[in-house]
């Protein structure tokens, strides 16, 4: 039995608790966004989900995956809809385009710009927006435009104030700026070097032409998009084998044999004696490891076939980086008082030792100027744009634009 029919005081409770510990954590801020989590029964959107896995405040409902076992699409986690309700400051009357379906997030945004306003959300997947219709529908929400098309490409609605991708994206269709008025804002989870931030823009008019700025960008995590501006990362296995792969944002290093020889150095290990706390984000410096490091990836071992070569804390996901024929990635430890955390960086190579000093520099490089900092600005440009006119400290190209990453001035 659909659960929009089971326990329904049992629903608001758990709605009112993810609400509540949401503004305890500061993402939610806005008494209208507070207002339409409330209201919106996010449990009639995802039918047949247990009412806790409904309302589990930081974790998303997976709705479809392919033969693989690949997701291909989600209900986002509650934590990051509020998180990137406030980045979009929707307000009533707006016109808003929201690129990923699913329904429930078109519902929130039908709520907050009111019957005055307009929603048009779009999804590749003919599956996901005849899903979406029918719950809109379903649930008074009727109003909101539902197409089905890729959305990197342009698409006949006119100018509208927001638009929101609920979707990983790698790049920037150009169409997402040309749909935003003058003034607009446009909401998406980017990629960077494997790095992914819900990252809120706005349009900027400059001497050599329009560009895109952040005026926030926070950490999360998404499904890939789909259609013409999906992107995947490259694998590099080491020495050929499984075990250890290295992922590559935007290609593989020139000349990627050059590491085939690299475990057979001995492992250089390298404590850094930058300490953080156990709760403390470190969102500076993962991008300051992206800005400082031209061989930036990230590494994962296989668990099944790990001899021990490497020894990551988190097997799925280290930061790391390599140079020629030598690799190196971040480690941690406990502190004696087991209250803190110490990075350490290991490298394997012949030239590990001075590898891992270059990455340990931009560790304390981090620690000196940039820790409790404001992150990067991230702006936008078109893929043409020349590289005197970007402002950066690292320009990322990717198919219709460059991002460029650049630390604020001081």
């Amino acid at each position: 039995m659909p659960n929009t029919t089971v326990e329904p005081d049992e629903a608001t409770r758990l709605r009112n608790k993810v609400v509540d510990e949401l503004r305890a954590d500061g993402n939610i801020s806005s008494p209208e966004i507070e207002a339409v989590m409330r209201k919106v029964p996010r449990h009639a959107f995802i039918p047949d989900t247990p009412l806790d896995k409904a309302y589990d405040t930081y974790a998303a409902v997976i709705t479809k995956t392919d033969e693989h076992g690949v997701q291909l699409s989600s209900v986002s986690a509650p934590q990051i809809q509020a998180m990137m309700l406030e980045q979009a400051q929707v307000k009533p009357g707006m016109r808003v385009l929201e690129i990923g379906s699913g329904g429930l997030n078109a519902a929130y945004l039908a709520e907050l710009v009111g019957p005055a306003g307009e929603v048009i959300t779009v999804d590749i997947d003919p599956s996901v927006t005849d899903r979406a219709s029918r719950l809109l529908e379903e649930h008074s929400y009727g109003k909101v435009l539902v197409v089905t098309a890729d959305a990197a490409d342009p698409l006949p609605i006119g100018r509208v104030d927001v638009v929101m991708v609920t979707a990983g994206a790698w790049d920037i269709a150009p169409a997402w700026a040309a749909h935003l008025k003058q003034g607009g804002r446009l909401v998406v989870p980017l990629r960077m070097r494997g790095l992914t931030r819900s990252i809120a823009f706005t349009p900027v008019t400059a001497e050599h032409g329009p560009y895109l700025e952040s005026v926030s960008a926070l950490i999360c995590g998404f499904v890939p998009m789909q259609g013409s501006t999906a992107h995947q990362e490259e694998l590099l296995l080491v020495n050929g084998t499984p075990e250890i792969g290295l992922k590559f944002d935007d290609g593989l290093p020139i000349a990627p044999h050059r590491l085939d020889n690299a475990v057979t150095f001995p492992r250089h290990e390298l404590w850094t004696g930058v300490v953080i706390g156990l709760s403390e984000l470190i969102d500076t410096l993962q991008m300051a490891m992206a800005i400082s490091l031209p061989g930036f990836c990230t590494m994962a071992v296989d668990e099944d076939l790990d001899t021990g070569l490497v020894a990551p804390v988190n097997k799925r996901f280290a930061l790391a980086a390599v140079e020629d024929d030598t690799f190196a990635y971040l480690v941690t430890r406990r502190t004696e008082d087991n209250k803190h955390i110490e990075y350490g960086v290991h490298a394997l190579g012949p030239n590990a030792k001075q590898f891992a000093e270059q990455v340990a520099d931009v560790l304390r490089d981090w620690e000196a100027n940039r820790r409790g900092g404001p992150s990067p600005v991230i702006r936008i440009y078109p893929a043409d744009t020349p590289d005197h006119q970007i402002q950066a400290d690292r320009i990322i190209d990717k198919v219709h634009s460059r991002i460029s990453l650049s630390w604020p001035s001081t």
